[in-house]
């Protein structure tokens, strides 16, 4: 049997990844040997489905508060050294058209695969070796560095760098592989749990809300420590759309959520107004002018609905205000990381060195992106993570 062939690049990147890719393409450009290996039978596997399938690639505002972590201040480093505005000098350097949405999100005008076939086309360019459906078996290191067996060989190299990704959407090929790798190495691993990601409802409140799939409305979600507004999506299991994703990075199991069903303006005030201008009309006419019907029937019996303004007292406009302004609600739980955009936690920056992401515990390993206990908003701020982190190890790899 021949002996098993070794591989030794100058940078060895584990994930295809947003990051990986980057990282790889930072290396190379600087004349270093870079090989990829992945697991998946793709790269870019993520790039390709988010955003609908047109890639929310940056924000035109990013900031660290748009991201969470144990060390608030550990992405200040990347985000300042590769900004939103060199990735989009990229993108338009290669003719891809884009367009802003709400909130500075910026995506592709055509497709995801615009972004995946940019960082594929300069890989190609810089000569990076990608290796798909490759399994890693076991991870060593000695005095010359690291060595990986993998189904597809053997590799030996001085900078291992770790772009695998968190826990979310394991369809997509997630797996706790970089935490356990980096726990190899004397990491710690923060807890984990799913970001930006659908809540499920009590079996009460399920049933309720039963008929109001698909019932999209304009909302305030907020709890103790954060607070967002946008839409909210009634779905056959629960809640999900931007101000309900945008809160779960921030909700703890067992936690109530407050909910504004009338943002902008103080709804007992506008009930005032309104029985002084018409009297004769019901609450149902009014409350009809910004909300659905059919959520109104699920919060009111039809009795209150039907009520004519001149009936209402004040103490019971404040009442239907609080209602529908201070709507407080208990989750039963998440859809957890099937459906999670991002995981919270990962491999603790205080160990990694936030200008090159390099491990303070073992020379020549890095973590960059998902892995590492950075997450941001929804709005393309966690692939400006990706970007961000790929490319400062990109530098010195």
């Amino acid at each position: 049997m021949p002996p098993t062939r070794t591989t030794k690049p100058d940078v060895l990147i584990i994930g295809a990844s947003a990051s990986g890719l980057m990282c790889a393409i930072e290396a190379a450009k600087r004349g270093r040997n870079v090989t990829v290996l992945d697991h998946a039978n793709k790269a870019g596997k993520k790039i390709l489905m988010s955003g609908g399938g047109r890639c929310n690639f940056t924000n035109l505002e990013i900031s660290p508060e748009n991201y969470i972590s144990q060390n608030p201040h550990f992405c200040k480093s990347a985000l300042s050294r590769y900004t939103q505005w060199d990735f989009i000098a990229m993108v338009d350097s290669h003719h891809i058209p884009w367009h802003e949405r709400d909130e500075g999100k910026l995506f592709c005008n055509e497709s995801a695969k615009d972004i995946l076939d940019m960082l594929l086309g300069e890989c190609h360019k810089n000569r990076v070796d990608i290796q798909l459906d490759c399994e890693i078996q076991t991870v060593k290191n000695d005095s010359q560095g690291f060595i990986v067996k993998t189904s597809s060989g053997n590799y030996k190299t001085k900078s291992l760098v770790v772009a695998s990704g968190g826990l979310s959407i394991p369809k997509m090929c997630a797996t706790p592989f970089g935490y356990r790798l980096a726990e190899q190495f004397g990491h710690t691993i923060l807890p984990t749990r799913a970001g930006l990601v659908p809540f499920t409802l009590q079996p009460q409140d399920k049933d309720r809300f039963a008929a109001l799939s698909g019932v999209s409305v304009d909302s305030v979600v907020s709890n103790s420590r954060a607070s967002f507004k946008g839409s909210m999506l009634f779905t056959h299991r629960g809640l999900s759309g931007p101000a309900i994703l945008q809160i779960s990075s921030y909700w703890q199991s067992g936690e109530k959520i407050s909910i504004n069903l009338w943002p902008e303006t103080n709804l007992a005030d506008d009930l005032k107004q309104a029985q002084k201008r018409r009297p004769n009309s019901r609450l149902k006419t009014v409350l009809t002018e910004r909300l659905p019907k059919r959520l109104l029937a699920a919060l009111f019996e039809q009795n209150e609905l039907e009520k004519p303004l001149q009936e209402l007292s004040q103490q019971a406009m404040q009442v239907i205000a609080d209602r529908l302004q201070q709507w407080e609600l208990l989750p039963a739980g998440t859809e957890g990381y099937r459906t999670a955009e991002v995981t919270i936690g990962g491999v603790n920056t205080d160990e990694l060195s936030s200008k090159t992401m390099e491990s303070k515990k073992q020379q020549g390993l890095y973590f960059i992106g998902e892995v590492v206990d950075v997450a941001g908003w929804l709005g393309g701020y966690n692939f400006q993570w990706a970007w961000s982190s790929g490319w400062c190890a990109g530098q010195v790899v």
